[in-house]
């Protein structure tokens, strides 16, 4: 006869980090008795941000830091959420310790039980003062709707919830920490931003220097640090975590997780993205009324997507009016049988007109070929992208007059920078509120080197390098790129054989793993 212990709660916060005692707020939950021994197995992993704890059913919990792990007397506080009115009527205000989110939902009757994150939210015990919270907010990396949003709802969540008053933006992205460009902000400050496009505090690309910017942190009292930016961002708040945890400073720092592209892993999606794939609604309208106004007429429509193709995939299922969607994981062929131009004939023949959505990072193996460029790179380390809107365009319209002898009226339409610069929808707005206070819910608990996001739905605790390790990408073999070619019935440009070997998304990631983002 033997006991089971809760799958989690006799274990501290640690892996690789110092043996320490057990958090005060966990707790042992004694299971009915079981036929099965269920001893616990810790797993070393050479981050120190990613704790990873297994048992023998395929449990596995990837565990965020926590400041007690390199500050074991730090004291604990009731949550000042035990006196707020806001929360007075909910049934159970406070997460419980034991609460994880399961990374995958769809499991087999006798698959493991695989990969859980601590569940986001409020816990009953919180690690800092609220008098004593001097927190930081800081955006990096391009422009994405609801950006203004977070910044607006963890100043309130901090202002309104926690009762904290010291809270300084850092302009200018990473550069801000040292060159000493910040404001102050409250509620009041901050009020309307979520209306405007763009980013309050300004961005920059580049200027991460751990160093300095821990020194900075150290020299100004700073204990919270809220870093909103895309893949380079966060691991540049992992090394700002390690520094931290390296000083034994009581600072948490959490990452909020932007990207238009919805190219972060693990996540259920970015926020920002409902907005474009209904923003890039108006560029799709658009070129589908131009082109059935003419004869012969051909639309292109270059929306965003420098990995990834979601806004593209996602942007052609809702229009309807799309005939063919191009994308950086699938590759395409302009000549011959199966090829685009012979498509666009077709779609010519049959309906007088046709329009193309591609994504910007489609087919630049094919512009650089033709125009004999070399690879450049941005302040993030990102690849700089040909215009490749343009070289299809003029591809298109070269072959059918010169080849075909036929005569097209071409309609080029680009709305990138429109779209990331406006406003957050309804949808995002409300997706943001929940990003900005979960982050909130998690520093004031005292974890530390996070990142936030719902992972089927349900808001999580995600250790940073999980979310930059890689790549979220389309995979071709999913159904919803099936579905999106039943919809616009284009061909897939793939050899079935290369699908059938499974060829198809393992060449994809190669080629994402070999470009991936190397600088902060």
């Amino acid at each position: 006869m033997e006991l089971s212990v809760s799958f989690f709660a006799a274990r501290p916060h640690s892996c690789v980090l110092p043996v320490v005692p057990a958090r005060p707020d966990l707790k042992l939950r004694r299971r009915p008795l079981t036929l099965r021994r269920r001893s616990a197995i810790r797993a070393q992993v050479s981050d120190p941000s990613r704790c990873r704890e297994t048992d023998d059913d395929g449990f596995v919990l990837e565990d965020v830091p926590h400041l007690t792990n390199f500050i074991p007397d730090l004291p604990s506080y009731p949550n000042p959420l035990h006196k707020s009115q806001a929360y007075a009527i909910v049934k159970q205000t406070f997460v419980s310790p034991e609460d994880v989110v399961a990374e995958k939902i769809v499991v087999r009757k006798d698959s493991p039980r695989g990969v859980h994150f601590r569940r986001a939210g409020p816990r009953e015990k919180v690690y800092f003062k609220s008098e004593e919270v001097r927190a930081c907010v800081v955006t990096c990396g391009g422009l994405c709707p609801g950006i203004n949003t977070v910044i607006r709802e963890i100043v309130c969540g901090l202002n309104y919830m926690y009762g904290v008053d010291d809270i300084l933006g850092i302009e200018g992205g990473y550069r801000g920490f040292y060159s000493k460009n910040t404001s102050q902000l409250t509620p009041k400050v901050v009020n309307d931003i979520h209306k405007r496009g763009g980013t309050f505090l300004r961005t920059s690309r580049g200027g991460h220097d751990t160093q300095k910017i821990v020194d900075n942190i150290q020299d100004r009292g700073i204990n919270q640090v809220y870093i909103i930016g895309g893949d380079g961002t966060q691991k540049g708040a992992a090394l700002i975590y390690q520094e931290v945890e390296k000083r034994g400073l009581q600072v948490a720092v959490a990452g909020i997780p932007k990207t238009i592209d919805n190219d972060i892993a693990v996540i259920d999606k970015s926020f920002g993205f409902d907005t474009a794939v209904e923003e890039a609604q108006r560029a799709i309208n658009a070129a589908h009324v131009e082109v059935e106004s003419v004869e012969n007429g051909v639309g292109v429509v270059k929306l965003m997507g420098r990995y990834s193709g979601f806004i593209a995939m996602f942007a052609t299922l809702a229009s309807r009016d799309v005939d063919c969607c191009l994308i950086p994981e699938s590759p395409f062929y302009l000549e011959g049988k199966g090829g685009l131009f012979e498509f666009v004939e077709q779609r010519l023949k049959e309906n007088g007109h046709v329009v193309i959505v591609l994504a910007e990072g489609a087919g630049q193996e094919y512009v650089a070929q033709s125009m004999h460029t070399v690879d450049g790179r941005d302040a993030s380390g990102n690849r700089l992208l040909l215009d490749v809107g343009l070289w299809l365009s003029q591809q298109i319209k070269d072959h059918f007059t010169k080849v075909q002898k036929m005569a097209i009226n071409m309609k080029y339409i680009d709305p990138t920078y429109m779209i990331r610069a406006i406003p957050s929808n309804a949808s995002d707005n409300i997706y943001c509120t929940l990003l900005a206070q979960s982050a909130v819910h998690g520093a004031m608990a005292g974890y530390t080197g996070f990142t936030v996001g719902p992972v089927n739905s349900r808001h999580a605790y995600i250790p940073i390098s999980r979310v930059t390790e890689t790549q979220n990408i389309v995979k071709l073999t999913d159904r919803m790129w099936a579905r999106l070619l039943a919809s616009t019935n284009q061909p897939s440009f793939l050899n079935s054989d290369e699908v059938m070997l499974g060829k198809v998304d393992r060449a994809i990631i190669e080629q994402i793993n070999n470009r991936k983002i190397t600088s902060i």
